[in-house]
């Protein structure tokens, strides 16, 4: 008897054990409740830590108080992207939900989804009658002394990532993504997935304690009936390689939603607007980057803000059908009208209601555009959020790819709507324009994004400028050419003058020509945010290898690429050269280099041609 009775008890503690613990397909990542939050481990080792979590409406009782864990099941994804880091993505993840009740009966339910490489989360509720969204209580708990590189929330998410081990000061609002080293080699990066209509995006508030981090959606007023559900709560958890590497973001996003897609073609763009910031009211200007194409045999270029002030009598149909004669894809500029407007340059209100909407974009698509950057949008609430979701469904009617700019992080709207290409959303090149701060953080900075910002989604950062512009830039050139490797974007902008361009060696123009800005897949070769980073993205049977030093200091870099091990290759190499007469170094061999060494806020690509 005492035997049996002793058995049940060990059951019973067993069931207990469980409940309290549950872990992704591999093991590795593990979550077990901890109070009224959750303590998330990785390979044994703490690394996250959810104090509280819940969501509240104006119809709420109470806070909600969860029961345990139970298994959903397995959800295992596999799907092909147009454009990213990797075009066939697969993952899996081990599904647990726990469930609240309030007075009214009725439910709340807490989706966790553990994945091989990090963890998501959102809440879904029924039984709504009308109410409105309230408050999340999810809170991040996050150590005073944990390494982090956090973003100051902007609107247009413009700011830099500096290495920290505080949240005290003065700012207590942080933008997307966050990324912290909680122990030595272990590193978990916080963002948000999937936004729907009825749902605005988030960000982190530390304002009532240091370590505490409040997710506070943005403004939200919509009458919520029935069922509803937040966005998915992410956490990227790993190694760097496992942070860089991971496709989490659209793993957790909509599937796409266009019945055609053999119209979406990635490309690289010349760009008028660095060198010559009202050059697109200048139809002679415009010409000048049409030929730039032409030289380099690049699809698209931009026509940017107001071209509804062309002069010298021309149209930007004008310019249009001088692109298209010369077998040049155009795109063209539009201020959404909902942010920055006085002062600000047009054209404007052509899109902000459906029918001004339709007749827009249906315009552009009978003379030949072939896409729209849209910028100065007003942050994360939800018409805004909303709108985005508009403008995409209306482009897409009328073939037309789109770029998002001074507007919102990418959440995952590049598997749902692929013809969105890029978003920028970053601290880019064209703040030389604007004040001389970029010019000594650039190099750190290029070394820190893609650890930060890149990790999400594509990003219009507008690389690769030999020349200087407003403000001089002290980055090598080698350092440039490497972040058009580097740095992940659909729609890839060239930033430089056509004649900085057309004066590069020929192998540069060349490498320019045929860059790929799509990618069958991405490694992280080695590197630390803020210091180094070196990618190697394959497009077919060839690796681009690009990397950038973010110091002041010569730095000899160790380049282990097991991929490409007893493989026969052949390696043009494009480095920094130490003569002052001439800026680079530009060699051919067949044996894959072990060890390069950069020039002080350096860089160098790789092009590894596998026989």
């Amino acid at each position: 008897m005492r035997k049996t009775v002793l058995t049940w008890i060990l059951t019973a503690l067993a069931l207990s054990a469980m409940s309290r613990q549950v872990s992704s397909p591999d093991g590795k990542i593990s979550i077990r409740t901890e109070g009224s939050g959750y303590a998330i481990a990785y390979d044994g080792q703490p690394v996250l830590r959810l104090s509280e979590v819940g969501v509240l409406t104006s119809g709420s009782s109470g806070r909600p108080s969860f029961g345990k864990m139970r298994k959903n099941g397995r959800v295992n994804v596999d799907y092909h992207m147009l454009s990213g880091k990797r075009l066939h993505c697969t993952n899996r993840a081990n599904e647990y939900c726990c469930e609240a009740r309030d007075a009214q009966g009725r439910r709340q339910c807490l989706v966790f989804r553990l994945f091989d490489d990090g963890i998501a989360f959102r809440y879904e509720l029924d039984g709504l009658r009308g109410e409105t969204f309230k408050e999340e209580l999810t809170t991040w708990h996050i150590a005073e002394g944990t390494r982090r590189w956090m973003q100051r929330w902007s609107d247009a998410y413009e700011g830099f990532f500096p290495l920290t081990t505080t949240g005290g000061g003065n700012n207590h609002r942080w933008g997307y993504p966050a990324l912290l080293e909680p122990s030595e080699g272990v590193f978990a990066l916080l963002t948000e997935a999937n936004i729907e209509r009825r749902q605005s995006a988030s960000c982190l508030y530390n304002d009532r304690r240091d370590d505490s981090y409040r997710v506070c959606p943005d403004a939200d007023s919509v009458s919520l009936q029935g069922e509803w559900h937040t966005p998915w709560r992410v956490a990227i958890i790993g190694h760097l390689s496992d942070v860089v590497e991971s496709t989490l973001v659209t793993d957790l996003s909509e599937p796409c939603r266009l019945k055609d897609v053999s119209w979406i073609h990635p490309g690289v763009v010349s760009w008028v607007y660095w060198a010559y910031n009202h050059g697109s009211n200048d139809y002679d200007i415009i010409c000048r980057y049409v030929d730039l194409a032409v030289a380099l045999h690049l699809p698209y270029v931009l026509i940017d803000a107001e071209w509804d002030e062309m002069k010298d009598g021309k149209t930007v149909e004008d310019a249009v059908r001088y692109a298209l004669e010369h077998g040049v894809k155009p795109m063209i500029w539009y201020n959404s009208s909902v942010g920055w407007i006085n002062g600000a340059p047009g054209p404007k209100f052509r899109l902000n209601q459906p029918e001004d909407r339709e007749r827009e974009f249906a315009w552009c698509e009978r003379i030949g555009v072939a896409g729209v950057k849209i910028d100065f949008f007003s942050g994360d609430n939800q018409m805004n959020m909303e709108y985005c979701i508009d403008l995409m469904e209306s482009a897409a009617k009328h073939h037309l790819l789109v770029n998002f700019h001074g507007a919102t992080i990418p959440r995952g709207w590049q598997r749902t709507y692929p013809h969105l290409l890029t978003t920028e959303a970053v601290y880019g090149a064209e703040w030389y324009n604007n004040v001389p701060t970029f010019t000594d953080r650039a190099a750190a900075h290029n070394a820190t994004l893609p650890f930060t910002r890149n990790v999400i989604g594509p990003m219009d950062y507008t690389p690769c400028a030999f020349s200087d512009s407003q403000h001089p830039h002290i980055t090598t050139h080698a350092h440039e050419l490497a972040l058009t490797v580097l740095f992940e974007s659909g729609l890839q902008h060239l930033a430089d003058r056509p004649e900085s361009f057309l004066a590069q060696p020929a192998q540069v123009r060349q490498l320019l020509s045929a860059l790929p800005v799509a990618w069958d897949e991405t490694r992280l070769v080695c590197g630390y945010p803020g210091d180094v980073a070196v990618l190697a993205r394959r497009s077919g049977d060839t690796w681009y290898v690009a990397g950038v030093n973010g110091n002041d200091e010569e730095r000899e870099l160790s380049l282990p690429m097991p991929f490409l091990d007893g493989k026969s290759v052949s390696v043009q190499t494009f480095a920094d050269s130490r003569q002052k007469d001439s800026p680079w170094l530009i060699t051919t061999t067949s044996v894959l280099p072990s060890t390069i060494t950069c020039q002080p806020r350096g860089g160098f690509v790789m092009r590894v041609k596998c026989q």
